[in-house]
């Protein structure tokens, strides 16, 4: 079966990393376009102002709470842009679940890929909360690649 549209998320870790290379061989094997999400942590407006303060006025802009997400995703989708795949990046605010669930709704994905992460002892036997959340409110199907 092949996957037009496949969405992975990441937090930039080296367990998420081996959801990616996944979903991106996915991609790659199909012909499908990959959309590698990562949500943003919540920055403290008094830090996003102190950071303004030291920028020219016509730069401030880009000093926003998605400035660090959308190098990491930049840096996240290059390797794979190179090998011929389209790719799409997504910096969301809020919850991780809920960004990849709505990356997936809005471009009517044919897969979500996650990674179990973490997962060892008597945690083994449940789903971490991203993996879980998505695996019981995905538009779509769900592959959770053991990443540890």
């Amino acid at each position: 079966m092949a996957f037009q549209s496949i969405v992975v998320g990441t937090d930039g870790s080296q367990t998420a990393q081996k959801a990616v290379e996944t979903a991106a061989d996915l991609a790659k094997t199909g012909g499908g376009e990959l959309h590698i999400v990562m949500s943003a942590g919540n920055v403290p407006e008094a830090q996003l102002r102190s950071e303004r303060a030291g920028v020219p006025d016509d730069v401030a802009h880009t000093v926003n709470p998605h400035q660090d997400t959308e190098a990491a995703l930049k840096e996240a989708a290059e390797p794979w842009e190179s090998q011929g795949i389209t790719v799409h990046t997504h910096a969301k605010s809020g919850d991780p679940s809920d960004a990849i669930i709505s990356v997936a709704e809005s471009n009517r994905a044919d897969l979500i890929v996650v990674g179990n992460k973490g997962m060892t002892g008597a945690k083994r036997f449940f789903l971490g909360a991203v993996p879980n959340k998505i695996s019981h409110h995905a538009p779509c199907s769900v592959l959770i690649v053991r990443t540890t």
